[in-house]
């Protein structure tokens, strides 16, 4: 069902199971209710939400994957909320430490804020959404550091010696932080910015928590590379909201937050690094306009959206035709990495273990032993790729496949590379 037209400014509840979802049948950012339907993808499973090997097939939730428009704040949104203790189950296989990008990347991000800010080793930072500790890894004995993260991975980052609260982040939380260990100078959510519920509840827990001349720093999916390159396969019920600077500004705004500085980064192939903070507090910085307008010139609006989508359904055409001429010679088609994004990739094409005989997962991967959510596709240790050398890999982490192909080239395979995205096609 479409968001549009519909005028009722409370969600809707639909009970499931132990959780429930919320139709979402307003802006999550300013409240509007005329929200443009873009994009239905279909029914698609938790992509987190693992079945083991061998066990045999039973009822499983499965929910509708609606992108929609608000052209008021220009947020482009899921029109469902799924119940997030289904999203992220305490067994939540992620593990941002596992991906050498990320480690990359929160390196280099200590390094900037460093710089820009300015903290000293009496300054508190904490990272919603800590997961192992990737981040906070940075500035764990030069800073104080407080992880918050829902899911049993924390428990790795405490054995890191990182502390780090296992719980959602509320306003209780924020309360034991401040009473413990003070006010943040700088808070960071590196992409879970978008997973969050509540999200004006969340920014008001986030500037209790900031020191008055605190940093909140978000990292999240951007929707400006989503668009230009086509990956609707990041489009699942972790991410609720896909943000352009434009509808960023808009929403910090609401609660007194200014963006002084903002840039593209390469993780989950584009993100957006946002600083904010209370108005008047730092200079804002040139890169703010110049993302503003390169956006309004490219990706605002309802009709340059629709374009989206019909560029996504030619590509799942494509990428059909190209794996129909493999399948028909009987050759075989292994699964490289098993991100979420793959999850949405292979139940909205409609693949199957039919088609991909198995997905690779590099050892340690929290994910080996299960099945691809919604189909018997195994996921299984990436040595296979080496000892069975079926024709074809296809890289599911299609976004960092010029670092993978010579790694697994280098390790000794020497079949051929699908690369299903922005246009599927073969790589020697």
């Amino acid at each position: 069902m479409s968001a549009s037209g519909l005028d009722n400014k409370q969600g809707l509840k639909l009970a499931h199971g132990s959780g429930s979802s919320t139709v979402v049948n307003h802006c999550q950012v300013c409240s509007n209710t005329k929200l443009k339907s873009i994009f239905f993808l279909g029914y698609l499973p938790p992509v987190n939400k693992m079945v083991k090997i061998g066990t045999q097939p039973y009822e499983q939730p499965s929910y509708p994957a609606e992108l929609l428009y608000c052209d008021r704040c220009h947020l482009v949104q899921l029109g469902l909320i799924v119940d997030p203790t289904i999203l992220f189950p305490p067994e939540y296989p992620y593990t941002s430490s596992t991906t050498k990008n990320l480690r990359d990347n929160f390196a280099e991000l200590y390094q900037e804020c460093t710089s820009i800010v300015g903290i000293t080793s009496k300054d508190l930072v904490v990272d919603i959404g800590s997961n192992d500790g990737n981040l906070l890894s940075n500035f764990a004995g030069k800073h104080k550091v407080m992880g918050v993260t829902p899911e049993s991975i924390g428990n790795v980052a405490v054995e890191r010696g990182i502390p780090t609260i296992i719980d959602y982040f509320t306003r209780s939380v924020v309360a034991r932080i401040v009473k413990n260990e003070g006010k943040a100078k700088i808070v960071t959510a590196t992409n879970v910015f978008a997973h969050m519920e509540n999200i004006q509840e969340v920014i008001e827990a986030i500037q209790e928590l900031l020191s008055d001349d605190g940093v909140f720093i978000s990292e999240s999916h951007y929707l400006l590379p989503l668009v230009e390159t086509l990956q609707y396969d990041t489009i699942y019920h972790e991410h609720m909201r896909y943000y352009s600077l434009s509808s960023l500004k808009f929403l910090l705004e609401q609660h007194g937050l200014e963006i002084f500085h903002a840039k593209p980064i390469p993780t989950h192939g584009g993100s957006v690094r946002v600083y904010a903070a209370r108005k008047n507090r730092y200079e804002v910085r040139p890169t703010v306009k110049s993302i503003l307008d390169q956006e309004s010139d490219m990706i605002l609006g309802e009709e340059k959206l629709l374009v989206f989508k019909e560029k996504v359904v030619m590509s799942k055409l494509e990428l059909y035709a190209l794996l129909t001429s493999i399948k028909k010679g009987g050759q075989r088609i292994y699964g490289i990495s098993a991100p979420s994004r793959a999850s949405t990739l292979i139940n909205y094409t409609g693949l199957d273990d039919g088609i991909i005989d198995c997905v690779l997962e590099i050892k340690g991967s929290h994910k080996i032993g299960n099945y691809v959510p919604g189909t018997t596709i195994p996921i299984v240790d990436e040595s296979i790729l080496f000892e069975d050398q079926p024709e074809y890999a296809m890289i599911f982490s299609w976004h960092i496949a010029d670092e993978l192909i010579p790694k697994l080239k280098s390790k000794g395979y020497k079949g051929k590379f699908i690369v299903p995205l922005p246009e599927p096609r073969i790589i020697d």
